[in-house]
């Protein structure tokens, strides 16, 4: 069956996304103006622990480090233009070495249309037909973000609990939810 999401935009044309055509890929440095979209966005960064970019440059280290950096991490896109991204990282906690951290980002203009949702059932997907000695995925997300704990709950996570003054984030201390799924929580 195929899904789809119609929107109204503010001049009154609807927008049909098919989610069937958001797909995952690395990044390239022909994304950059696409990265610099959300990168530069105080609305995507709100809730992340980097600033807004501020550079092109801060685009171009982005894109070519960003593979050596995490797990996995791969740009969500629509007809092949990076609208976001989606990524794994794994705990420094060496005897959770089974265990992986998921986060992702994803530009304003296409928040609510279940994109983020979408991309998050591939790369757990991925990252459990990929990396079979992973047992969970977790995601940590604040408290104010009730967006994001939306899209993990459709993704099939489980809400673990409220983590109080979990870390410190923009120079503030931030109470987090842990999110999870497990390998075998799914039918993949």
């Amino acid at each position: 069956m195929e899904e789809t999401f119609i929107s109204s935009k503010p001049c009154g044309k609807e927008e049909i996304i098919d989610l069937n055509q958001i797909t995952l890929r690395s990044f390239n440095l022909s994304d950059l103006d696409d990265v610099m979209v959300w990168h530069t966005d105080e609305k995507v960064a709100k809730f992340c622990s980097w600033e807004p970019y501020t550079s092109r440059e801060d685009g171009i280290n982005f894109i070519e480090s960003i593979e050596s950096k995490f797990l996995c991490c791969k740009a969500i896109c629509i007809n092949d233009r990076a609208i976001g991204c989606v990524l794994l990282f794994t705990p420094e906690d060496k005897s959770r070495k089974q265990s992986a951290e998921l986060g992702y980002n994803l530009s304003s203009k296409y928040w609510g249309k279940g994109i983020v949702t979408c991309a998050v059932k591939q790369i757990v997907k991925i990252a459990f037909d990929e990396f079979s000695y992973l047992e969970r995925l977790e995601a940590l997300v604040d408290v104010e973000n009730v967006g994001s704990q939306r899209v993990l709950e459709k993704a099939g996570f489980q809400k673990e609990g409220t983590l109080r003054k979990y870390l410190v984030m923009k120079g503030k201390s931030r109470d987090m939810i842990m999110f999870s799924v497990l390998s075998n929580d799914l039918q993949l």
